[in-house]
């Protein structure tokens, strides 16, 4: 019995000592504990923006954008007063909603003409799409039952009949892109473009710290003096072997029948972009820590809840302002904001310069820090071999 309490103590000894293995141990559930209460801190979504079209501009209309100006749970991006150019107008507000008053509407209502007021709901986020149209909903509830109230006075009907009486309009509710609603088209993207960055950065951890841990470091210089050409190597296997993956998603994509392939060519050139990001964020690590084991639980780190913080799910206005800067640094968060604007919302390419821009950011600046990393590797590996 003693010996075996002597090994358990030196199997402590030995968890204390390894700073990785204590950092992940202790420190992830504090970092994931803290970071994950402060994204979904607030438990609910507010100031969703939405877009009012106002095509009727009375005082009836006025006080529905008021009625919806005063819900918590919705923000008015924009008013609008025709329907030109408005799919672009929601994709640029990220508007979950857009509500379109008609022309005439206050006239048909105090004329019995039942008029109907259609709402548009972005369901590419099944969770936000809930949440906007039913505060519109009940919104429109709320104006509903007051005009009906105020018009039926007016014509000085019973206050016992009033309820019985008829309604003022129609209230209709369109959905739009995940039309079905469907939980598997609203998930399964994010999650594939997740894995493929966390494959990417665990095996893109290796490429240096194996070179510097097995000590062929000084090979490769000596048969590649180049830094950028060094670089080169290392990323363009895993590039030429996510094309791979990128053909077997679509296949996936075929078999499973999700309706993703509107915008494919530009969609694919961008998944190039994310790729090299991705892949200069996993050799920069890889080359400041020269320990395959090490690297991969740092990357393991920064991948594990890039998911949670891309806004893909839960919105990035909800979060923080210190966890949305620290979501603007990972890739995976610019991906999807891209992937949902041209394969769910039908957007175009011009409408993702931006998070293109991102992308690129992210990627140049990793290869810069990899570049002078690298370059210090190769002169003290150098200057040791003489």
């Amino acid at each position: 019995m003693r010996n075996f309490l002597l090994l358990l103590k030196r199997e402590f000894q030995f968890f204390w000592q390894n700073k990785i293995l204590r950092m992940l141990f202790i420190g992830a559930p504090i970092l994931y504990g803290v970071l994950l209460g402060y994204v979904y801190g607030k438990g609910k979504v507010t100031d969703l923006p939405i877009i009012i079209v106002d095509q009727d501009r009375t005082e009836m209309s006025a006080k529905a954008i008021q009625m919806f100006d005063d819900n918590e749970v919705i923000s008015i991006a924009a008013v609008l007063y025709d329907q030109n150019n408005l799919s672009e107008i929601a994709i640029e507000k990220e508007a979950n909603c857009v509500v379109i008053i008609p022309k005439g509407f206050q006239k048909m209502v105090f004329t019995k003409k039942y008029p109907e007021i259609i709402t548009i709901v972005n369901t590419a986020n099944v969770l936000t799409a809930n949440y906007a149209s039913s505060a519109i909903q009940l919104c429109l509830g709320t104006l509903k039952a007051g005009v009906q109230l105020e018009t039926l006075r007016k014509q000085g009907t019973p206050e016992k009949l009033l309820q019985e009486q008829y309604e003022p309009f129609k209230t209709t509710f369109l959905k739009k892109y995940n039309r079905s609603t469907n939980y598997m088209y609203f998930l399964w993207p994010g999650v594939l473009a997740t894995v493929l960055q966390q494959v990417l950065l665990l095996a893109l951890a290796l490429s240096f710290a194996s070179e510097f841990e097995n000590k062929t470091f000084i090979d490769l210089v000596k048969r590649s003096p180049s830094i950028i050409k060094m670089m080169a190597v290392k990323i363009i296997p895993y590039m030429i072997m996510s094309v791979g993956v990128w053909i077997l998603y679509l296949l996936f994509a075929f078999w499973f029948r999700i309706p993703f392939f509107t915008n494919l060519g530009a969609l694919t050139l961008v998944a190039g972009i994310f790729v090299l990001s991705v892949s200069f964020i996993g050799i920069l690590v890889s080359i400041l820590i020269p320990n395959q084991l090490k690297a991969t639980e740092i990357l393991m780190i920064i991948a594990t809840p890039s998911f949670i913080l891309s806004g893909f799910t839960w919105p990035l206005s909800q979060m923080p302002i210190w966890v949305q800067s620290i979501a603007n640094v990972i890739p995976l968060t610019h991906f999807l904001k891209i992937f949902r604007i041209l394969s769910v919302e039908n957007g175009t390419l011009s409408q993702t310069y931006q998070s293109i821009f991102n992308l690129i950011i992210i990627g140049t600046i990793c290869a810069i820090l990899s570049y002078i990393a690298l370059y210090f590797k190769k002169k003290s590996v150098l200057k040791s071999d003489l």
